[in-house]
């Protein structure tokens, strides 16, 4: 086990650039039509074929995908990402971008963003959502080589499936890892408000229980409280990225119930299990995942490593994708698939 920390986050970049990287898939998982991005590899034959595609009186408009540097030779590793809590793929969006020579694949899970909730055979929690990964990797045919990384809650998620799937995938990424249970954290407090303000909403009537769920000022609320930068233009992208995304679920019971595993749920329950090697990325501010928790996580890793991402909390993917990607680049690196 190992820990290290990055001290410096560079400057934010607002717009997020996936051009001739993106393709939108829909695949049936049990019944359900689930939504999920491809982001080519840069480089890679596909992205050469659709340039090639385009006509000869417009080519001059379209770039060339950038060669792929020496270092970047080997074969190209697919990562599968899992969102977090009320995200859908947006959020991660900023790490894959500067991710250019993985291919990654993103789902909305089922209930959240594009993708409609479960229609039978799973719950919301964390034993339907595992399920569901099991099936989006068999269904998609990504064998054992296959890179899994989740945020928050769907750090979560995958680390249950791995427990439960050793051998599945190689290696696991945690980012912003839920280390121990919501109501252990700072903010206690906070998370039995919450519990009660998902639980009302499910019982209210529909049109006032949605508009309880989907106000903006509850959202904007929730914003504020995770983000930890001072950048104002950074600050105006979180919130707008929230206002866009964090309100695409499909119902007050599907929402309820992935809530509840989300605060009842850890990575720590199955840490013992996770025998490949994992790497932690925290935030050093972080007060749903805190990082003492963290550290307390990483002893129980068979094959551990952290990296502190200081000056942020649970945004991670929002506030410093920089450091956080040259932390995967560099973990991946060090661990080639098998």
């Amino acid at each position: 086990m190992s820990a290290k920390s990055s001290t410096t986050a560079p400057a934010a970049r607002l717009v997020v650039d996936l051009a001739g990287r993106e393709r939108t898939h829909v695949v049936e998982i049990a019944g359900t039509s689930v939504h999920y991005w491809e982001y080519a590899a840069v480089g890679s034959p596909a992205i050469a074929a659709d340039v090639a595609a385009v006509p000869a009186a417009t080519t001059d408009a379209v770039a060339a995908p950038a060669p792929v540097p020496a270092s970047a030779a080997s074969p190209v590793r697919t990562i599968v990402m899992v969102h977090g809590f009320r995200g859908d793929h947006h959020g991660l969006e900023r790490v894959v971008e500067l991710l250019p020579h993985a291919r990654i694949i993103m789902a909305d899970l089922p209930g959240f963003g594009r993708s409609p909730a479960f229609v039978s055979g799973g719950g919301h929690d964390i034993p339907g959502y595992s399920a569901f990964l099991g099936g989006f990797l068999d269904q998609l045919e990504l064998g054992p080589e296959t890179v899994l990384l989740g945020h928050s809650f769907g750090s979560i998620v995958v680390s249950h499936f791995v427990a439960a799937n050793p051998g599945r995938v190689y290696p696991l990424i945690l980012v912003n890892p839920i280390a121990s249970p919501a109501l252990e954290g700072p903010k206690g407090i906070m998370t039995k408000l919450a519990v009660f303000y998902y639980w009302a909403a499910a019982k209210l009537p529909d049109a006032l229980g949605n508009a309880l769920l989907r106000s903006k000022v509850i959202v904007h609320l929730m914003s504020v409280t995770m983000a930890k930068t001072r950048d104002k233009e950074l600050l105006t992208f979180i919130h707008g990225q929230h206002h866009a995304y964090f309100s695409g679920f499909a119902n007050r019971d599907m929402l309820l119930e992935a809530f509840q595993a989300s605060a009842g749920g850890t990575v720590r329950e199955v840490a013992a299990l996770l025998t490949l090697p994992t790497l932690l990325i925290a935030g050093e501010l972080d007060e749903i995942a805190p990082l003492p928790h963290q550290h307390k996580l990483l002893e129980r890793l068979p094959d551990g490593e952290l990296v502190v991402i200081a000056g942020v909390g649970h945004l991670i993917h929002y506030e410093t994708p920089e450091p956080a990607a040259a932390a995967i680049t560099d973990f991946l690196e060090r661990h080639p698939a098998p």
